[in-house]
């Protein structure tokens, strides 16, 4: 705005009109006019060569990275003019946008009573002893309720998840559905090749809306009660062998009213799904 106001009152001070009129016509200072313009090229070239060099050691470091450097160096320059000229030479990366999910149907919690045809998944958090963090991912059959997996480990990301589910294919088969929420994990793109790749449909509950996962959900809670609050771990290794015989137990010996007060196992047998 300001450069626009400076051509107008060149352009009328050419035409015949004096300095002073022509910036109180463009409402522009006088001491704007008379300014001349520099190269700001020129002008900080040292901090230009101080930014190059700290980049050239770090290419993908930030601006206060960059500036710590620069500091470091012992130019002195403070972090102001080391902004401006970050800026001025684009350098200033642009914020990450929150990825907007897709708008999710509100669906009804039908279950078809028969073995395999729609898995349930969802993620967990707890600690060790020492304070470290893991997580499981549960995975569950929603028509026998049997706990298929529960995999644990510091980080369970996309990749993860699909090896997961490449190993129940080999054990169990595949469903035809799974049933999930939206998170990072699970609206990746690399599990929605791989569902398409296999003619599964991925159902997404609407996001704030656990109820519409609630078998998992039934389970993570028995799971929490019964296993995560129970006992302190000291490793990874010994959380993923003591799941494993509560999920046998879970899946063999626990009764549910919901199955006619049998295991998941013995239902699954019972309904002549093997």
């Amino acid at each position: 705005m300001t450069a626009d106001k400076e051509d107008c009152a060149k352009t009328l001070v050419e035409a015949g009109l004096s300095i002073v009129k022509a910036c109180i016509v463009t409402d522009l200072s006088r001491s704007r006019f008379y300014r001349v313009e520099r190269d700001w090229r020129k002008a900080d070239a040292a901090v230009i060569d101080a930014i190059n060099a700290a980049l050239e050691k770090s290419p993908q470091a930030g601006f206060w990275k960059c500036a710590g450097r620069i500091k470091f160096k012992g130019y002195p320059f403070n972090h102001k003019r080391i902004y401006r000229v970050y800026c001025r030479m684009g350098l200033n990366l642009k914020r990450r946008k929150k990825r907007v999910l897709p708008k999710r149907q509100a669906q009804p919690l039908e279950v078809i009573e028969q073995p395999n045809h729609q898995w349930a998944l969802d993620f967990m958090h707890d600690t060790l002893y020492c304070g470290k963090r893991y997580r499981t991912l549960n995975v569950l059959d929603e028509g026998s309720r049997e706990c298929f997996a529960i995999e644990v480990d510091t980080s369970l990301p996309a990749e993860r998840v699909v090896r997961t589910l490449e190993q129940l294919k080999e054990e169990r088969g595949l469903p035809m559905q799974l049933r999930v929420d939206n998170g990072p994990e699970l609206i990746s793109a690399r599990l929605m090749d791989w569902c398409d790749d296999h003619n599964i449909e991925l159902v997404y509950i609407q996001p704030g809306k656990p109820q519409q996962n609630g078998f998992v959900k039934r389970f993570n809670g028995s799971f929490r009660r019964e296993f995560l609050n129970a006992y302190l771990f000291d490793s990874l290794s010994q959380v993923r062998e003591m799941a494993w015989f509560w999920g046998l137990d879970y899946n063999e010996e626990r009764t549910h009213e919901s199955l006619g007060n049998l295991p998941p196992v013995a239902y699954r047998k019972k309904t002549g799904k093997l």
